[in-house]
């Protein structure tokens, strides 16, 4: 399945050149990049993002906010902030748009991955719970879960790792791990996030 897909926000060139390659480094897809308020608009209607990394100031201005609240108002994805300010006054007003995330800079790859993992799952399992259903599930892919599989996949939503997921099951931790490799394989994904987002993709 197609990477994680990512819009960056960021009205510096130089800084959004670095988050780029950071992201590529770690197999992310950068969807676009966007240095003022127009052009973020415009992109996040037009790239269609999973996840908006964004600079709270741009142009010397907290336009970072307004996106956010047009993000709130318009489509249902995650964005980070990443920006300068850790002032108290700052980060009440940033709570306010509920963000998933709140990144100061600088920071380094390590850390910008941590947050979007953490942030794109809290966002799928927390804001947007999907209802799980093998037979809806299985019509949309080439090769079919079995009832196992089906199992572990609900584990795997659920946020629980392997070990949970086999006592939860009554199997040991190499037969899930096996079933794990048999999901990824049949839905053509490598990791639990890019499992969950094929999930939100297909059954939205």
């Amino acid at each position: 399945m197609p990477a994680i897909r990512i819009l960056i926000i960021e009205d510096d060139p130089i800084i959004a050149e670095d988050i780029k390659d950071m992201l590529t480094s770690v197999n992310y897809q950068v969807a676009g990049i966007a240095y003022d308020m127009e052009e973020a608009l415009h992109c996040i209607e037009k790239t269609k993002p999973d996840v908006v990394l964004l600079d709270i100031n741009l142009d010397g201005n907290y336009e970072g906010f307004e996106i956010a609240e047009h993000i709130n108002k318009t489509r249902k994805i995650p964005f980070l902030y990443l920006t300068s300010y850790s002032g108290k006054d700052i980060i009440n007003q940033a709570k306010q748009t509920l963000p998933m995330g709140y990144i100061v800079k600088p920071f380094n790859e390590q850390e910008l991955f941590t947050s979007i993992e953490i942030a794109f799952y809290n966002f799928s399992k927390f804001i947007l719970p999907l209802k799980l259903d093998r037979e809806v599930i299985n019509k949309l892919i080439s090769t079919p879960l079995t009832q196992k599989e089906f199992d572990v996949l609900k584990g795997i939503y659920d946020g629980k790792n392997n070990q949970q997921v086999a006592d939860e099951q009554f199997v040991s931790i190499n037969t899930t791990k096996t079933h794990v490799k048999n999901i990824y394989e049949k839905l053509n994904t490598h990791t639990r996030l890019e499992t969950i987002n094929l999930l939100n993709n297909l059954l939205r």
